[in-house]
């Protein structure tokens, strides 16, 4: 009889998640980019939509497309789960090879459901756990080589050197390591900075960003819930962007209220820190835009109360007018539910001159919407400091153009010693690397 009543739930949960799934958005996300996107009403669902695309890979000879102008290199396969790209002085990339340390309890059928019906996406395979080294080979094959350099982390995915010591972000802790030029495998354990908030992991990502001076790690902080529904005794230190002294390890909260900052940058003519940021789910395909905006010392940026500045979100409880009244308007809309993973600001000089100054983001894509949206690495223009136009499309293709299949999805950015973009795949398993055509 019980086993009758579970069947019968599972089913009518089941049922309810697709019959969702039609809920068609209302604007693409490139209609909603800038400084004053469009907000329709919110919809409260009883279970989310969602549409996910089945996994497939990338099949022998197939790769993203680029834009006219570009073309686009795979430098390794082959990997498991890269979510991370990290450029190291000397010319080698180190690659985080990571997925959530499945820490996060299911506690209603909705999450059930939900985690069955996209896991079908790739999106949620295993990670290896790791940093990996890639080297360009130095005969002019093109070719690069990978090593395992450190192995046996946990949920890795920010990197920095400072000097001699890189950095790295577990999703529990920044650990220390001695780094010597040219070595393919770090033999030394590292040695635990400071801890970082780990319980439940909602969103287990923690990205790092090193001051200018080498003095302090900024690190990003995501949520434990969508919207608070776990209660805030357990987003204790997270929805934050968390400062940490170098020399102590002591840390501060540097600014609040951004749901899930997975990208932090050093905007290059201000000198400004600049973060994309992942925002709620469930009320509907077109709220609430993801977005990239700076991040000022002491700000709030409305999260769980508040999204978009002062547009309430009654399902955060207990409800803070006094929050409100004070959140941030982010500066830019990149679209809603694209899922903002990576951030990179462009300061080369082998991609075409209309890539340089701005910002390169990589739309891991979404789950939740009808068309689907991000699943690119688009480019963002900067002028004086701001972004200012819509968001261009450089690197496509990461699904079928009938939405059914998907080959890869891009995460992190970073750009090489030769001034091309470098790109992680984690659905694909793969780490591109981008060039003018030609070059």
């Amino acid at each position: 009889m019980t086993r009758t009543i579970v069947s019968c739930s599972f089913a009518i949960a089941l049922a309810i998640l697709v019959s969702g799934c039609n809920e068609q958005a209302t604007y693409d996300p490139s209609k909603q980019a800038g400084g004053e996107p469009p907000l329709p009403g919110a919809h409260n669902f009883l279970a989310p939509p969602i549409q996910v695309p089945k996994y497939v890979g990338w099949q022998p000879g197939k790769k993203p497309k680029v834009a006219e102008g570009l073309q686009i290199e795979a430098i390794a396969s082959g990997l498991q789960h890269p979510r991370q790209v990290y450029a190291l002085p000397n010319g080698d990339i180190l690659v985080a090879e990571s997925n959530s340390p499945d820490a996060e309890p299911v506690t209603t059928p909705k999450q059930l459901i939900a985690g069955i019906i996209t896991s079908r996406s790739g999106k949620k395979a295993k990670g290896a756990n790791r940093i990996t080294l890639l080297r360009k080979r130095t005969d002019g094959s093109g070719l690069w080589d990978k090593y395992v350099f450190i192995d046996h982390l946990h949920s890795p995915f920010g990197m920095q050197l400072i000097g001699d010591t890189l950095y790295v972000a577990d999703t529990d802790a920044i650990l220390k390591f001695p780094y010597r030029t040219g070595d393919t495998s770090m033999t030394t354990p590292g040695v635990e900075l400071t801890d970082l908030p780990d319980k439940i992991n909602h969103h287990w990502t923690k990205a790092l960003l090193a001051s200018p001076d080498g003095k302090k790690l900024y690190v990003g902080v995501g949520s434990n819930s969508n919207v608070g529904e776990n209660g805030l005794d357990v987003e204790y230190r997270r929805a934050n962007v968390l400062e940490v002294d170098i020399a102590t390890g002591g840390s501060r909260i540097y600014a609040a209220g951004i749901r899930n900052p997975t990208g932090l940058q050093w905007e290059p003519q201000t000198g400004r820190l600049w973060a994309v940021a992942n925002e709620r789910d469930e009320i509907g395909a077109d709220l609430v835009p993801d977005y990239l905006t700076s991040v000022h010392e002491g700000g709030f940026y409305g999260w769980p109360y508040s999204y978009w500045g002062q547009h309430v979100d009654p399902r955060a409880q207990p409800q803070r007018p006094d929050m409100v009244a004070k959140a941030i308007r982010p500066d830019y809309s990149i679209g809603s539910h694209v899922a903002p993973l990576g951030l990179f600001f462009y300061t080369g000089n082998n991609l075409p001159a209309q890539y340089r100054g701005g910002a390169f983001i990589g739309e891991h894509g979404s789950w939740n919407r009808s068309p689907l949206s991000g699943y690119a690495v688009t480019y963002v223009a900067f002028q004086n400091g701001k972004p200012v136009g819509t968001p261009i499309p450089v690197v496509t293709g990461f699904v079928s153009d009938d939405e059914k299949e998907s080959y890869g999805a891009p995460v992190g950015l970073t750009q090489d010693r030769d001034g091309a973009l470098v790109i992680a795949d984690d659905v694909g398993n793969t780490v591109w690397r981008v060039t003018k055509a030609g070059g």
